[in-house]
């Protein structure tokens, strides 16, 4: 079944992240970083970031354009509060949406977790400060919304034009924003990898449970 599919997919991937984060804290750990703080993977990390460098500019832009999933949260919120008021009833919003606010509610607790227990630091002050670096917060925020917005659209919308352009904006900007961090050089390269791994586990397990809700509806439960 799918839905089974996705679970044991979401799983096995939040169970990477957590073994990628093991190892970031103990396999070739040293003070290669900012004011000497310590890196894991940092012989890879050091050579990566040697070659990309730090580009501001592009970091500038990814940073602005991290306003775009940002909006999309917000858009579904106001989706959501639109069929309360309606509907006069929490029970009675469409469930999925109901689920895509844990889901991105979980995404921040996950961002605020590692900003309180920061793993690394970045390679380079941001405007004079260290900053948390691991994972990436905006590439966690872009792979875990845009996904949710090429499903909602999918589900809501049978309009194929629509739902094709939809699919290839997500899929062009979150390949554009996790390529342009990466080389921007704000981050070690495994922070971006953590990220990947991160947001991939959470969408899996929240397309998981709109699959075994629809379910659910389907059979009457």
């Amino acid at each position: 079944m799918k839905a089974k599919r996705e679970l044991f997919f979401g799983v096995g991937m939040l169970a990477a992240f957590v073994l990628w984060t093991v190892m970031i804290m103990s396999v070739d750990v040293r003070n290669v970083g900012q004011r000497g703080t310590a890196v894991g993977f940092a012989g890879f990390n050091t050579w990566f970031h040697q070659i990309t460098g730090a580009d501001m500019r592009l970091y500038v832009v990814t940073d602005w354009l991290g306003f775009v999933p940002i909006a999309i949260c917000i858009g579904f919120g106001v989706f959501g509060l639109v069929q309360l008021i309606r509907r006069k009833s929490l029970f009675r919003v469409d469930f999925d949406i109901l689920l895509l606010g844990v889901y991105y509610i979980l995404v921040i607790a996950g961002y605020l977790v590692f900003e309180m227990i920061p793993i690394n630091y970045r390679p380079i002050p941001i405007d004079g400060h260290m900053e948390a670096s691991y994972p990436s917060s905006t590439t966690l925020l872009v792979l875990s919304v845009m996904p949710s917005l090429i499903l909602q659209i999918k589900r809501r919308c049978q309009i194929k034009a629509v739902r094709l352009i939809v699919y290839v904006f997500s899929v062009s900007f979150s390949v554009f924003m996790v390529i342009g961090r990466l080389i921007s050089g704000v981050h070690w390269a495994t922070d971006i990898i953590g990220s990947v791994l991160l947001s991939f586990g959470l969408f899996e397990l929240y397309h998981a449970a709109v699959l075994f809700t629809d379910k659910r509806v389907k059979n009457g439960i």
